[in-house]
């Protein structure tokens, strides 16, 4: 296939987006690299590369191990206007998180440790992420996870002139075009981790898509915690869930070392639990009688 930028050689497509392809590629040496391409066509696509710039913008200046990080961003331009972006980014082997959800609890709690410790750094950086959701998650081999797609990120304080973000994950401060800070990836977060132990989506402000294919703004009705919804996901997850999805920003927890440190007790707790079911499953094998059967530590 031709290469979009020389010495970079096309060896396959990867993924799509609204306005986007995008595609894995091979440097001369056999490096890969993931490269994403948006060409304009009309004026409504100015926006798409309005993302693909704030993208480059806001990962080049964050350095962490479960964070993207773009390499370069070419830029085409015709009669002096930019007709096409080329954004050479890190290549993640791997799936994400919406096509590989965890059924176990410690791979859950891996998974969003590592995602809030990128968003962690994100925010030290003085950046939101803003759009956290289950397809922007890449889970790789060797417990690889990276959060992607920093198109709608943006600076801690700032209030967006209109509605962005994903309906099903999406802050009410982000409907209602409130100052967004860390406490929005907080309920974004939340939302995600919400989808993952109960299959079913957080009931947002926003909802989407409905059956003409469009988004719904809604008045949020009670949610169902999660464990009402599934009675072997342990009480502390379950309200660490709903505590970041609390309507109210200051209501949540503060950042994401507050995330970190209830997610780390929790993994406490599991690991405590299930020593103390494997010595009691162990005495009862050394006694001649049936073993206990722990039936609470699956997320299904």
């Amino acid at each position: 296939m031709t290469a979009l930028i020389p010495g970079y050689r096309i060896t396959r497509q990867i993924g799509s987006g609204a306005r986007s392809r995008i595609y894995a590629v091979e440097d001369e040496s056999g490096r890969r690299f993931a490269l994403k391409r948006v060409v304009r066509s009309s004026d409504e696509d100015d926006r798409f590369l309005e993302q693909v710039e704030n993208e480059y913008a806001v990962g080049s200046k964050v350095e962490h191990p479960h964070v993207r990080r773009p390499i370069a961003l070419h830029r085409i331009r015709k009669l002096l206007q930019v007709k096409e972006l080329l954004l050479l980014l890190e290549y993640v082997e791997g799936t994400t998180l919406d096509r590989a959800r965890p059924n176990r609890l410690d791979r859950f709690l891996s998974i969003f440790l590592k995602v809030a410790a990128g968003l962690e750094a994100m925010h030290r950086a003085g950046y939101v992420h803003s759009d956290i959701k289950p397809n922007n998650i890449v889970l790789g081999r060797g417990g690889v996870v990276k959060i992607i797609d920093f198109g709608q990120a943006c600076a801690i304080g700032r209030r967006k002139e209109r509605i962005q973000g994903t309906p099903d994950y999406i802050a009410p401060e982000q409907v209602q075009r409130k100052v967004l800070d860390q406490r929005t990836d907080v309920f974004n977060v939340g939302a995600t981790m919400y989808w993952v132990l109960t299959s079913e989506n957080y009931p947002t402000e926003v909802r989407g898509p409905d059956a003409r294919g469009g988004i719904a703004l809604v008045k949020s009705e009670r949610p169902l915690a999660p464990i009402e919804i599934n009675e072997k996901i342990p009480i502390a997850l379950s309200n660490l869930v709903m505590e970041c999805c609390r309507p109210n920003p200051g209501d949540r927890p503060s950042d994401m070392r507050d995330v970190q440190a209830r997610l780390l007790a929790i993994r406490q707790i599991w690991k405590k639990q299930r020593e103390t079911l494997k010595m009691k499953h162990l005495a009862q094998l050394q006694a001649g009688r049936a073993p206990i059967v722990d039936s609470n530590k699956d997320v299904e």
